[in-house]
């Protein structure tokens, strides 16, 4: 008998926070699946979760699991997947602490995670941004920290976490201004700033005032903007916006959708995907082709430079004397 409750217990102290140094976030999403996993093995079987054995926590309960996910809480395929690539971390560290059960920790991790359609990336035009920057009232303290957040936002792409986590020090508005953010796995990057942002984020730093440690983008009450309050003043101000321009209304806003605005901005301006990777802190250039897929521009100037299927067909011509003499014998 192997009880598994020391494993996963090791696994969170030893190889999550430890070794890996894992984020907030990233123990958050693994503590809430090993929650479903305990809990739905519990109701399948009986046994409480710190009795559990790994021969309990087989490839045939993992599997009927994540159908549990789809079927039962309505997880998309990704969040199914997420799940799965939590699960298989842990029988990684399992398969060193428990070789007894090494061919269970094999079936597990052969587990192939789903394929799903990939959804065309949803950003915002040129027109609808203008609309959007114009919708906070200026006249009230949250509406200017609502444009500055927005236009950080867009122009620089961060992610929703990076963007309620940067402080004043972060923010650097002298010559080679940039603000300093850590994204996924920890990675710390810098992403300039334009003149504009430069500007509006200095007098916005001004009124708010605050030590170097003290957020950006705060509360009335002087604590960091929850995901669910930057969610709220997303939809606020969309609803002005939309009044101004109503292909806005049809679309969704999140803080995502800005950070594919700011992609596709910088996509549009023809700079190169590697570049755009390094901008928007992807660990693989990969992650950047979506854009390419989404930009209806780029597909048009590669469409004018085909030539007509009705258009006569070219004489051909040599390019060359010697070649021209090959042809003729």
């Amino acid at each position: 008998m192997s009880p598994i409750a020391p494993t996963v217990q090791s696994f969170f102290g030893e190889r999550l926070a430890k070794q890996r140094q894992a984020s907030p976030a990233t123990i958050t999403a693994y503590r809430n699946t090993f929650r479903l996993l305990l809990r739905f093995t519990h109701d399948r079987s009986g046994k409480a979760p710190s009795a559990l054995d790994w021969d309990d926590l087989g490839p045939e309960v993992i599997s009927a699991f994540l159908d549990h996910l789809e079927a039962n809480r309505d997880n998309s395929a990704r969040t199914r997947n997420a799940r799965l690539a939590a699960v298989r971390s842990l029988y990684r560290y399992a398969a060193l602490r428990h070789p007894e059960h090494a061919e269970l920790i094999g079936q597990v991790l052969a587990i192939p995670p789903k394929r799903f359609d990939i959804a065309i990336v949803s950003f915002l035009e040129p027109d609808e941004v203008d609309a959007l920057l114009a919708a906070p009232d200026q006249g009230r303290w949250e509406g200017r920290r609502d444009r500055a957040l927005l236009v950080l936002a867009v122009q620089t792409g961060l992610r929703l976490s990076e963007l309620t986590g940067i402080t004043r020090g972060d923010v650097e508005l002298g010559t080679g201004a940039h603000v300093r953010c850590r994204g996924k796995g920890r990675k710390q990057r810098c992403v300039p700033l334009t003149p504009t942002t430069v500007t509006i984020l200095r007098i916005w730093l001004r009124e708010r005032g605050g030590l170097r440690d003290d957020p950006v983008f705060p509360t009335r009450t002087g604590r960091r903007l929850s995901d669910d309050a930057v969610e709220k003043l997303l939809a606020k101000h969309k609803a002005v916006a939309g009044r101004r321009r109503h292909s806005l209304a049809s679309k969704t806003l999140t803080p995502h959708v800005l950070r594919h605005t700011c992609a596709m901005t910088l996509l549009r301006a023809g700079v190169d995907t590697a570049v755009i990777a390094l901008w928007l802190g992807h660990a693989d250039i990969r992650s950047t082709n979506p854009y390419l897929h989404a930009d209806m521009t780029i597909k048009e100037r590669a469409l004018a430079r085909i030539t007509p299927a009705t258009s006569k067909p070219g004489r051909y011509r040599p390019p060359d004397d010697l070649l021209a003499f090959l042809d003729s014998l």
